[in-house]
């Protein structure tokens, strides 16, 4: 019986499957960007190296996190200057806030029969970031990669879930939008899959999840 659930973060619990930097990029395409998807990811990678010496960041919530983000990113753009950064950011915090506000209500649901805990590839701040976005509590487990120091596909990352939460991998769920860091290394461990991707998307040769959902409202009824 598998009692125990695991949830990637951002993608996962405040997007339907999406990644940052496609989210990212359909904003600033939506203002007027001109950069192809594949070009801006390239900015948007590096931005995120960059992020990482930010003076404070294990200390920001969402908002400043996207904030200083979006500066980082405007300055790596060839049209970065043409695009309004308070916009940009607004417009990704308030849909980041939406779907986290429907998540909330799923995981409270699901936390009357499963334990839950999340584990992220993020800088540190990943408490803040859910503390923000009101989903803190719903989990007795938050790992943050900054924090123990391991990310994942990192088998040692799982392990220290699956400790946190007092189960083997054989009692646990994963559910995770990136079929590479989340799903195949939870499988190959033994978790149940749930692999969370938009209805559009192709699975990558070999990827074999248990269950796969376009939303998390579906998640209660893969699960049952």
């Amino acid at each position: 019986m598998r009692d125990a659930v695991l949830f990637d973060f951002g993608g996962t619990l405040d997007a339907d499957g999406r990644r940052w930097s496609e989210r990212f990029h359909r904003f600033y395409r939506a203002m007027g960007g001109g950069l192809p998807p594949g070009v801006f990811e390239e900015r948007f990678n590096r931005s995120d190296r960059r992020l990482e010496e930010v003076p404070g960041l294990v200390r920001f919530g969402l908002r400043r996190m996207v904030e200083e983000q979006v500066r980082l990113l405007r300055d790596l753009l060839p049209d970065g200057g043409l695009i309004d950064a308070t916009a940009w950011s607004e417009a990704f915090v308030a849909e980041s806030r939406l779907t986290a506000a429907r998540n909330r209500g799923i995981l409270i649901g699901l936390g009357r029969k499963y334990s839950l805990g999340v584990l992220s590839n993020f800088s540190g701040n990943l408490r803040p970031c859910l503390a923000e976005l009101e989903l803190e509590d719903c989990f007795e487990v938050v790992l943050d990669s900054g924090d123990v120091g391991v990310r994942k596909p990192d088998h040692r990352f799982f392990g220290l879930a699956f400790a946190s939460v007092r189960r083997p991998p054989e009692e646990c769920w994963f559910v995770g939008d990136n079929p590479y860091a989340d799903i195949a290394p939870a499988a190959a461990l033994g978790c149940g899959t749930c692999w969370l991707a938009p209805e559009e998307r192709a699975a990558p040769q070999g990827l074999r999840p248990d269950r796969r959902i376009a939303t998390l409202t579906e998640l209660p009824f893969a699960l049952a």
